[in-house]
């Protein structure tokens, strides 16, 4: 409670909103609502003063919830999923969609004095369902604008904007929907951007800061294993499961990204003095023939969604040195091994130069990428270096969990009991979460009143001193 006001988190997941009301206030909400018990679990070991309450938001009574207390803050992150135009054409569901409808509830019976609401950018074509439980387009948008009449006719100036997270300094391009609704007569703000494209005029200027690079939140000391290895090869390496033969989408995928972001990148990303070149793919199905699903790293991460999508693809590079057939024999991450077959495929296809012009003539394994002279030499700063290997590996939890803005000392991997969670639920409560940047700034703008300490990072805390947790 900051100034004896309450700030409420319904819909609390993972935890992205808190988090972010956290960094701006120094404090977490003091009531957190949401229907998952793993996430409720997850959500207390990283706030474990709240008073937590693991129920149907609509089963919640704000007036006994607060106690007689007025309320500062109520955050509303409804559940999305049946507005995304990610969910296609499947059918919505009526009372999910209908969940919004809970702040309207909040507003009548205990007033909170600014309500946040966040969600996807399809938000605002709320509308009724036909009897197929498809959108009625006729009617795209009546219910949101009914959502935005009651929450005005009970005294609530309204305004809604779309935000891009990287704009406040989280390494995503994440886009989301925010409302703003408040009644005490003060102004709505809209927080100014602090970062920019790092070509643009404002970063050049100095006026912005640039966007945070997808590179900041990666590991590359982590094991990245060859694509041409076997699965039983790279166990043996590196104790390690991953899926090979990779399949042949995939390895179009790694072929496209690698051509564009790096074969034909003028300034290809290397690490450090690392002897790598890493790119992102994306596992998505491409629209059109020749699309890219992919990125390179300098700048945010694209959307992250409830499944890990994103693999980082490292093409290990050495100097090029024009002696017989163009190669360098040495092996930056002992992924090339010496016996027969392999080493010859992946040297056939990435490393060998023909000087003469006839170029290579083996089967291309990366559909995309033709075989052709001179193959793999990229030149950097007046160096030339060759590809002597591709390596793929999905993004950790920890890596995702930052590229969506969340602090190194988010604990994502267990709950406030000592369980461990499965690295496929630390992934999905990941890409539903609220990226803690933008609640931190639209709360440090509208409320700056309530902005006066620091948050203080994670500790183990005992559970006697954990707060309450209510389960329905």
């Amino acid at each position: 409670m900051i100034n004896g006001e309450l700030i409420v988190d319904n819909f609390a997941g993972g935890g992205g909103a808190s988090t972010g009301i956290e960094i701006a206030t120094g404090v977490s909400p003091d009531i957190a609502i949401n229907h998952d018990p793993e996430a409720i679990r997850m959500h207390k070991a990283n706030h474990p003063y709240a008073e937590h309450y693991c129920e149907d938001v609509w089963q919640v009574d704000p007036v006994a919830a607060c106690k007689g207390h007025s309320v500062g803050l109520a955050w509303f992150s409804p559940d999305c999923k049946h507005f995304s135009k990610a969910k296609g054409g499947k059918p919505k569901d009526k009372n999910i969609r209908g969940l919004a409808w809970v702040a309207c509830r909040w507003a009548g019976l205990v007033r909170p004095r600014v309500i946040m609401l966040e969600n996807v950018e399809e938000f605002k074509t709320w509308g009724p369902l036909n009897r197929g439980h498809h959108p009625i387009k006729a009617k795209q948008g009546a219910t949101f604008q009914k959502f935005v009449q009651q929450l005005t006719d009970l005294g609530y100036n309204v305004e809604f904007r779309e935000l891009v997270a990287a704009d406040y300094g989280a390494p995503t391009m994440r886009k989301r929907f925010f409302m703003i609704a408040r009644c005490d007569g003060k102004p709505i703000v809209w927080p100014e951007p602090t970062h920019g494209p790092a070509d643009s005029a404002e970063v050049k200027q100095g006026l912005l800061k640039p966007y945070v690079g997808a590179y900041t939140q990666l590991d590359f000391s982590l094991p990245c294993p060859s694509i041409f290895d076997t699965s039983e090869e790279i166990k043996e390496k590196y104790g390690i499961r991953a899926v090979r033969p990779l399949a042949k989408k995939t390895m179009d995928r790694i072929g496209r990204g690698v051509k564009k972001f790096i074969l034909d990148n003028p300034d290809p990303f290397v690490i450090g003095n690392s002897e790598q070149m890493p790119i992102l793919i994306q596992y998505h199905s491409e629209t059109t023939k020749d699309e890219v699903r992919g990125q390179g790293i300098k700048g945010p991460i694209m959307t992250l969604d409830g499944s890990n999508r994103y693999g980082l693809v490292a093409a290990f590079i050495s100097k090029f040195y024009k002696s017989g057939t163009g190669q360098d024999m040495r092996e930056p991450l002992h992924t090339i091994t010496a016996g027969d077959g392999h080493f010859g495929e992946v040297r056939a296809f990435l490393t060998k130069y023909y000087g003469s012009g006839t170029g290579q003539s083996i089967e291309d394994p990366l559909d995309t990428i033709t075989a052709q002279d001179r193959f793999g030499l990229v030149t950097i700063y007046g160096t030339e270096y060759q590809i002597v290997d591709i390596g793929l590996r999905m993004l950790e939890p920890k890596e995702l969990y930052g590229c969506q803005g969340f602090p190194r000392d988010y604990i994502i991997d267990h709950d406030y009991t000592g369980k461990t969670y499965p690295r496929s639920e630390q992934v999905r409560r990941c890409g539903n979460a609220v990226c803690p940047p933008l609640p931190a700034a639209l709360v440090k703008a509208n409320l700056p009143e309530m902005c006066k300490m620091q948050r203080m990072p994670n500790m183990t805390i005992k559970e006697e001193n954990a707060g309450q947790l209510k389960f329905a």
